[in-house]
């Protein structure tokens, strides 16, 4: 069954007023935001990331071309009806470390209370359900203060399950943050957009991290935005014509960046499995090529899952055994 467009471009123009007129960011944009779907917007510094989430979350008007929500276009909504259907996680840190977390979870709930109204069994009932749902349950009252980037993160994302919006836009959410909360923090995001089928779309500069996780992606450039999958776009040609350059090249066959070697020399390596990958991967930093189908008198035999050690057959002499791969670099006088 295909899935409901929570939210639709229409011929969206973007931009913003500037000293000598309206500066134009992006033209004529046409895309979807799909219920039950993790939608990542990428694109260079420069693009429009911004502009767009800023114009998607009526923080500033279109240049041209309409927004569809809920089967109404964005002027259309009073700020209240819009506060119910939209919630919005942005990257600067506010400040309210005088706050406990489920205080801050709970002015989630301002647009059925109003921003100084008390908390209802029912409002308390759904500000700790989002904390369960985040993960932070623990924390309801610590104080702001007193925690991580991770943590404040995660609060910012409760805060927006409280809100009970069907649509969450996020800024950057995982920018500040180390790898291992970068992942957690996505992998929360696919979860909530399919377990709760929330339209979830957020803008990132992790690439890679939006290659493995999102269901869809929005490329966006001065010509516009391209969508659709990140396994369509790699097949395409898309991803490649976006990020490749100089330096970084797209490998099809994993769907992800690696740097571009011009290799100086090319060995045989056999064995199989990670510890094949591995050497490969050591090799390629010293701009050497090491493959199974090279033709070389001299090679490497990684051996596999259960071999202890790794050995070099030079073209001359007697082979050398290396326990790690370090000494087998030094024993090819790389380290």
């Amino acid at each position: 069954m295909r899935k409901k467009a929570a939210v639709r471009l229409h011929h969206l123009s973007t931009g913003y007023r500037g000293k000598k007129g309206i500066v134009r960011v992006t033209s004529g944009a046409d895309a979807e935001i799909y219920s039950g779907e993790l939608t990542c917007l990428l694109g260079a510094n420069g693009t429009g990331k911004s502009t767009l989430l800023r114009t998607l979350s009526a923080f500033q008007p279109p240049i041209g071309g309409e927004i569809w929500m809920g089967g109404k276009v964005l002027p259309d909504y009073s700020e209240k009806e819009l506060a119910r259907q939209v919630s919005i996680v942005l990257t600067e840190r506010c400040d309210v470390g005088n706050l406990m977390v489920s205080e801050l979870v709970g002015l989630g709930r301002s647009p059925y209370t109003g921003f100084w109204g008390s908390l209802s069994k029912d409002d308390e009932t759904i500000v700790a359900k989002a904390m369960e749902q985040v993960g932070i349950s623990f924390l309801a009252r610590r104080m702001m203060s007193a925690l991580s980037d991770g943590e404040r993160q995660k609060v910012m994302i409760a805060k927006a399950l409280a809100q009970q919006t069907p649509i969450v836009l996020l800024d950057e959410p995982t920018a500040f943050l180390d790898y291992p909360s970068k992942v957690e923090v996505m992998q929360l995001l696919y979860g909530l957009a399919h377990e709760q089928e929330k339209a979830i779309f957020l803008s990132t500069h992790d690439l890679e991290l939006a290659l493995q996780i999102a269901d869809k992606l929005w490329l966006i450039d001065d010509k516009g935005i391209v969508a659709g999958t990140p396994e369509d776009l790699s097949l395409d040609g898309t991803l490649e014509r976006f990020f490749a350059h100089d330096g970084i090249c797209f490998d099809r066959r994993s769907g992800l960046f690696r740097t571009d070697t011009v290799y100086a020399r090319n060995i045989r390596l056999t064995g199989k499995g990670f510890r094949y990958d591995m050497v490969r991967k050591a090799l390629r930093r010293y701009a050497i090529g090491a493959d199974r189908s090279i033709d070389s008198v001299e090679y490497i035999d990684a051996g596999t899952t259960d071999a202890d050690c790794f050995v070099w057959h030079p073209a001359e002499g007697e082979p050398t055994a290396c326990k790690t791969i370090e000494a087998l670099l030094e024993t090819l006088a790389l380290l």
